[in-house]
């Protein structure tokens, strides 16, 4: 059996699991805001065009803060792995502002970005180049000096050793950071379009409970929990065709 199809039965069997425990809730709790799964999955139906939108709108912010955190992340992270001097120079205002709640700017560039899609792209790009920045950097620093040495007794120079195996030995630990900053990613998403928005999938759930439209509401969390996963898989088959080294591990 291949690795898609058990990757397809696996989703299957969750999503069976998720909407049997979800019915079971809906009974047990009998309220209307909490409607069971087929009310949900009828009002995502009706809706289709509107939550296309809204999904589309979503999508798009979430994917540009992704690539500009990861493009200035990783290159900024592997730098400072490989350059010591660098790194003890810029490694202390690192980690003193990386566990800074990053949210809590958020007033901030709605003041300076407005309410559009620049300050919620600017909020979560901070959350992602900080999440690859430190694990690029340290997946750099720990790269064994025997990798270097042989590269380098090749006559390779600085850049072929970055290309050739800087980059290589580091890229899966990125893509880990990647996929783990993809699920902040979108909780921060949905709090920066319910909080200042009038468009995207934030908006649209919190502007369903307003209404108190709990079948779509749930619909937008079903939309959104759907783009989390379409996003999780694409970075997932592309660290398996850029580093094909690893698949023999995940098959």
């Amino acid at each position: 059996m291949s690795a898609v199809i058990r990757r397809v039965i696996g989703y299957a069997g969750a999503i069976a699991l998720l909407l049997i425990g979800w019915q079971a809730a809906s009974w047990l709790i009998a309220s209307p805001a909490l409607p069971g799964p087929f009310v949900a999955l009828s009002d995502l139906w009706r809706l289709r065009s509107e939550l296309l939108s809204e999904t589309g709108v979503s999508a798009w912010r979430v994917t540009a803060s992704v690539l500009l955190g990861i493009a200035i992340g990783a290159p900024l992270g592997l730098a400072l792995g490989r350059a010591p001097r660098a790194d003890a120079v810029f490694a202390p205002i690192v980690f003193l502002s990386y566990p800074v709640p990053k949210v809590v700017f958020l007033p901030v560039l709605l003041v300076l970005l407005g309410i559009g899609d620049a300050s919620k792209i600017a909020l979560i790009s901070l959350i992602v180049f900080f999440q690859v920045l430190v694990t690029a950097r340290d997946a750099a620093r720990a790269i064994p000096v025997a990798s270097v040495l042989s590269v380098r007794s090749l006559g390779a120079d600085r850049w072929q050793v970055f290309r050739h195996v800087v980059v290589p030995a580091a890229l899966p630990e990125i893509f880990t950071a990647l996929r783990i900053s993809t699920g902040t990613a979108i909780a921060v998403l949905f709090f920066s379009e319910s909080v200042a928005g009038s468009s995207g999938l934030g908006y649209y759930i919190i502007d369903a409970w307003g209404r108190v439209a709990y079948g779509e509401m749930f619909a937008g969390i079903i939309a959104m929990a759907l783009l989390g996963v379409v996003l999780y898989e694409f970075i997932e088959a592309l660290e398996l065709r850029l580093c094909r080294w690893t698949r023999a591990g995940r098959t």
